[in-house]
C-alpha cells in the first residue's frame, strides 16, 4: 500500500482496510468475486469493525471493575434463583425496553454484583450506553458537584445513560442533603432509563441509610412501579476462599 492510499484510508477512518489491505486484494485475486460482492464485503467488514470499536469504547467508558458475563454465572450454586426468569429478562432485553429498575439484594459474596454486571455488559453489547459506579463514589461525586455548582451537568450526564448500575447501596448512613441528591437522581431517571441497584439491605431496611422516612417511601414508590427484584438473601457466598494459616493449631490438653 502506498502512502497516498494509507493517508486516504486514515482520513476516511477505514481501519479494516488499513490493516487488511494486502489480504483483501490477495483474496479477491484468488476468488475473483463480482464487483458488487467485492465492494459489499469490504463495506460489511468496515461496518463490523466500526461497530466493534464503538462497543469496546462503551465498555471502557462504563468503568466496569470486573467484566463478568452471564455465561459464567454459577446458577448451580444458587438454586434459589429462578434461572429461567433471569435468562428470559436478560435475553429479551425487557429490562431496557421497559425502562425497569433491577434490584439485587443479598449478602456479600452471593454474586449479586456479578449478575448485575452481566446485565450491564449485555446491554452495552447491544448498543446501549452504561456505567458501573459504587454507591459511595456516586454520593461523593454528587455532593462535590453540589459544592462546585456543577450538579445540573453531572445529573444530566447520569440521566443520559441507558443503564446505570449503582453497586452496594447502604454501606453508610447518608446526610440529609446527600439523601436528597440521590433521590433527585433516581427521580430524574425514573421511567426514562434503566437503573440496576445492588444492596445487602432489603427495602424494609433502606430507611436506615437514607434516614428519612418520607424520602424512603417516595423513592421506593417510584422504584417499584416497574421493577424486578432478585432476592438473594438466602443465597450462599460463592466467592472463592484460599486461606493459609500462619499459626500452629492449639494442642488439646
Amino acid at each position: 500500500m502506498d502512502e497516498t492510499i494509507q493517508n486516504h484510508l486514515t482520513a476516511l477512518r477505514m481501519k479494516y482496510l488499513q490493516v487488511h489491505w494486502e489480504e483483501v486484494f490477495a483474496n479477491a485475486k484468488k476468488q475473483q468475486p463480482s464487483y458488487h460482492k467485492f465492494l459489499t464485503d469490504i463495506l460489511e467488514k468496515e461496518y463490523l469493525q466500526k461497530k466493534e470499536t464503538a462497543r469496546l469504547a462503551r465498555i471502557k467508558k462504563a468503568a466496569i471493575p470486573l467484566p463478568l458475563v452471564m455465561e459464567t454465572f454459577p446458577f448451580d450454586k444458587q438454586p434459589r434463583l429462578k434461572k429461567k426468569l433471569v435468562l428470559d429478562l436478560y435475553d429479551s432485553l425487557r429490562f431496557i425496553t421497559q425502562k425497569q429498575e433491577l434490584v439485587l439484594v443479598g449478602p456479600t459474596g452471593c454474586g449479586k454484583t456479578g449478575l448485575a454486571t452481566a446485565f450491564l455488559i449485555h446491554a452495552i453489547d447491544q448498543g446501549y450506553s452504561g456505567l458501573f459506579i459504587d454507591f459511595r463514589r456516586l454520593i461523593q461525586k454528587l455532593y462535590q458537584a453540589k459544592g462546585d455548582h456543577t450538579e445540573a451537568k453531572l445529573l444530566k450526564s447520569y440521566q443520559s445513560l441507558d443503564l446505570l448500575l449503582i453497586d452496594e447501596l447502604g454501606y453508610a448512613p447518608l446526610e440529609k442533603e446527600q439523601a436528597g441528591l440521590f433521590f433527585d437522581l433516581m427521580k430524574a431517571r425514573h421511567g426514562k432509563t434503566t437503573t440496576i441497584l445492588t444492596s445487602q439491605l432489603g427495602f424494609d431496611e433502606w430507611e436506615t441509610f437514607l434516614q428519612n422516612k418520607h424520602l424512603t417511601a417516595a423513592l421506593l414508590d417510584r422504584i417499584t412501579v416497574q421493577c424486578t427484584v432478585f432476592n438473594m438473601k438466602q443465597c450462599i457466598s460463592i466467592r472463592p476462599k484460599n486461606i493459609v494459616y500462619a499459626t500452629l493449631k492449639e494442642e488439646k490438653s
